[in-house]
């Protein structure tokens, strides 16, 4: 069985891409998948400085050894300012300092959404770019998921956009699919 890690990049306690994540991984029934939150994992603004005189702290060192025992990713970006977050560039640059390339062979569903239109697209496509190019992950599927208070429903735990729906759901089946080969 595939081992999926699943995780918002926003260190919000009422992040709606945390609550994406949790939706896309209530879908997945084939697969082991496990939810995490980063701010479980707390890490100190980065610095040459701090790397220097300290090292790599203990949340890092755990953070890194969940993605490294996953084979696939569930990942959901928020954005601040048409930018990916300042929290979520943050965990990025420490991952890449332990290990350049930690997301190397694993296969990646990117996900964004926010309370306006644009759905965090822009983040989405920053992280992407980095995710591929930079670390040395698949993002095998992505999906930007605009207007989130109005096209879902917390309460009933659903997709209430019809159209947003069907393409979810595209998206997961495609993302199965994937990591089963």
């Amino acid at each position: 069985m595939t081992k999926v890690l699943a995780f918002a990049g926003s260190n919000s306690s009422t992040s709606i891409n945390h609550k994406l994540v949790e939706f896309a991984a209530s879908q997945i029934n084939s697969h082991d998948v496990k939810i995490i939150k980063l701010t479980d994992f707390p890490l100190e603004l980065f610095s040459e400085d701090i790397e220097k005189e300290r090292g790599f702290s203990d949340n890092l060192k755990g953070l890194l050894n969940e993605i490294e025992n996953a084979d696939a990713l569930i990942v959901s970006v928020n954005e601040h300012n048409s930018a990916t977050s300042a929290y979520f560039k943050n965990v990025l640059d420490w991952l890449s300092r332990i290990k350049y390339k930690f997301l190397e062979d694993k296969k990646i569903l990117l996900m964004s959404t926010s309370p306006g239109r644009g759905g965090a697209a822009k983040s989405l496509e920053y992280v992407k770019d980095v995710m591929t190019n930079r670390y040395n992950g698949t993002v095998v599927e992505s999906f930007s998921f605009p207007s989130f208070n109005e096209n879902f429903s917390k309460t009933e735990n659903k997709i209430t956009n019809e159209t947003l729906a069907m393409g979810f759901t595209d998206i997961l089946q495609n993302f199965e699919h994937q990591i089963n080969t």
